[in-house]
């Protein structure tokens, strides 16, 4: 199975933290290609504190659940604060990371939704998989990463 994922930082020192989880993906997954580091604002919450992101492509024997399961043990590792405030929302972190698409897989469990659900509103999300998947296109859409781009409003262009 060809896997994407996202892994997003905007606590600390966020290279580091990128640099560690890339690592402990490599250790647990083996040879993956990596996009570009990518900077954006927050998503879904308002903080000042911006998010570096990768996107990360590898093929994978794991079941979607071991991944899934495998990538919360890394967020885990490197997380000292939960990935969820209180309230529920969203809040500033160490690591994020997100299945964004296996293969052209539909998922939709209680604990995995892929593709993402909010692929189709995240630059941070689709840039990347634009550089590594330039081809992959959406079920149900059709869209590949760049109609996808397209889209989105300007307000959504990255920072670098």
């Amino acid at each position: 199975m060809y896997a994407f994922i996202n892994i997003g930082s905007n606590l600390g020192n966020r290279r580091l933290n990128l640099s560690k989880a890339i690592a402990a993906i490599e250790k647990r997954i083996g040879y993956f290609e990596l996009s570009h580091t990518l900077e954006t604002h927050p998503w879904g919450y308002i903080s000042d504190k911006m998010f570096l992101n990768v996107g990360i492509a590898f093929q994978t024997e794991m079941t979607p659940e071991e991944l899934l399961d495998t990538l919360q043990e890394i967020e885990k590792e490197l997380n000292k604060n939960p990935h969820r405030a209180d309230n529920g929302g969203y809040q500033d972190r160490e690591i994020d990371i997100d299945i964004i698409a296996l293969d052209r897989m539909e998922i939709d469990t209680e604990r995995l939704k892929v593709p993402h659900p909010h692929l189709e509103e995240r630059i941070f999300f689709l840039q990347p998989m634009a550089e590594l998947a330039p081809d992959w296109t959406h079920p149900r859409t059709g869209l590949t990463p760049a109609q996808m781009i397209a889209n989105l409003p300007q307000s959504e262009s990255p920072q670098s």
